[in-house]
């Protein structure tokens, strides 16, 4: 799981949302709904964006898209 995850984030920093997307579409775990909500709050759609971080316990970080893609990626290699 932990190499999809890591997969699904070099894929967002190619700019291929939609592979990524595709990759982690099934995983429920918490950095799999990270990502989800990454993805989402970079197309803009903060309604599924808030979804998947509260199925985490989370809300939205107030940081930016390249802060939080930084924070997946520390998540993805101490998690």
């Amino acid at each position: 799981m932990a190499a999809e995850h890591r997969q699904a984030l070099d894929l967002i920093a190619q700019d291929d949302w939609d592979g990524a997307y595709e990759l982690v579409q099934s995983y429920h775990d918490e950095l799999g709904c990270l990502i989800h909500a990454y993805l989402h709050r970079e197309e803009g759609d903060m309604n599924n964006a808030n979804y998947w971080y509260s199925q985490i316990g989370q809300i939205i970080p107030e940081n930016t898209l390249a802060q939080e893609l930084d924070r997946l990626y520390q998540l993805a290699v101490t998690g």
